[in-house]
């Protein structure tokens, strides 16, 4: 993320609070990131699987072997953001406003990214020569919100299906491009802590990630956000397991932020920041959705 603190000093005093609400992108680490993107879409190579073949006859012509290739396309969207502050008000404040506001400004613009890459987690994805080829996330890769036989949260059960996935589909996670997230809520995190089914080893562990001391479990490494879809009909919270690689996130403009006087606005002060960012599942195996209830 751009430093949205240049250009300006910092007057922080105890007459200016921050309320609560979620500071900046918290899955932005977690993605395959692509910085300098140009033009109005990008597409990004794939390259699959190939196969060997038995050599029966000496002096045989060299093979040309097929490769299963395809790439994905990103579109990107703008973003941007501005408020003007009366200079006179700003010299009556204690504390210069337009720092917590720029700061509150880039919180939102984290969270923005976090929800395009949760949209890319489950949406459609497009490929093809021309990038129109619509693809979405098969039903293999989702772990129903009845998986147990009724409507349950994040139990144990749900736990070691969405790492059955990963490794039926032969990802490699000792490759720190496969590395496994989990993102889920607050709700899921308690879910877990009433596992009967947990021993006490995992229960410590589990506990541990609630309290923040820890951030792994069974393999993943959990990001809470409470930004992910929960469907208000149903109390149904649509969380994502994911490999680093099966997600890219593409930055056409990272963020930026000016503050400037406008003398079209009896030179009261502006601030002003932008971005613009796409981004597009990767491959489809390395993307787990799980159904969570979080009923009462």
């Amino acid at each position: 993320m751009a430093d949205v603190t240049v250009g300006y000093s910092k007057h922080f005093g105890e007459n200016v609070m921050m309320l609560a609400q979620q500071q900046g992108s918290r899955l932005r680490k977690a993605v395959d990131v692509e910085t300098g993107l140009v033009g109005e879409e990008a597409f990004f190579d794939q390259v699959g699987e190939t196969e060997g073949q038995e050599i029966t006859v000496r002096y045989g012509d060299s093979p040309n072997n097929e490769v299963n290739e395809d790439r994905r396309r990103i579109a990107p969207f703008d973003w941007d953001w501005g408020k003007l502050f009366d200079s006179i008000d700003k010299i009556r404040r204690l504390s210069d406003p337009t720092s917590e506001y720029v700061r509150a400004a880039a919180y939102s613009f984290g969270r923005k990214i976090d929800t395009t890459i949760i949209a890319a987690l489950g949406g459609t994805a497009y490929t093809g020569k021309a990038g129109t080829t619509a693809v979405a996330l098969p039903s293999t890769q989702k772990v129903a919100v009845n998986y147990t036989g009724a409507n349950a949260g994040l139990v144990l059960e749900k736990l070691i299906a969405a790492r059955g996935i990963f490794g039926k589909n032969d990802i490699d996670v000792d490759d720190p491009a496969n590395k496994l997230y989990m993102v889920i809520s607050q709700q899921q995190l308690n879910d877990m802590l009433k596992e009967e089914e947990l021993t006490s080893a995992d229960y410590t562990n589990v506990k541990a990630l609630v309290n923040g001391d820890i951030n792994t479990f069974m393999g993943f490494e959990f990001i809470r956000t409470e930004l992910l879809d929960l469907n208000a009909s149903t109390d149904v919270r649509t969380c994502f397991a994911f490999c680093k690689s099966g997600l890219k996130l593409g930055i056409w403009k990272d963020i930026m932020s000016r503050i400037t006087e406008r003398a079209d606005k009896k030179f009261m002060w502006y601030a002003y920041m932008r971005m613009a960012i796409g981004a597009t599942r990767m491959e489809e195996k390395k993307v787990v959705e799980i159904a969570c209830d979080e009923s009462p």
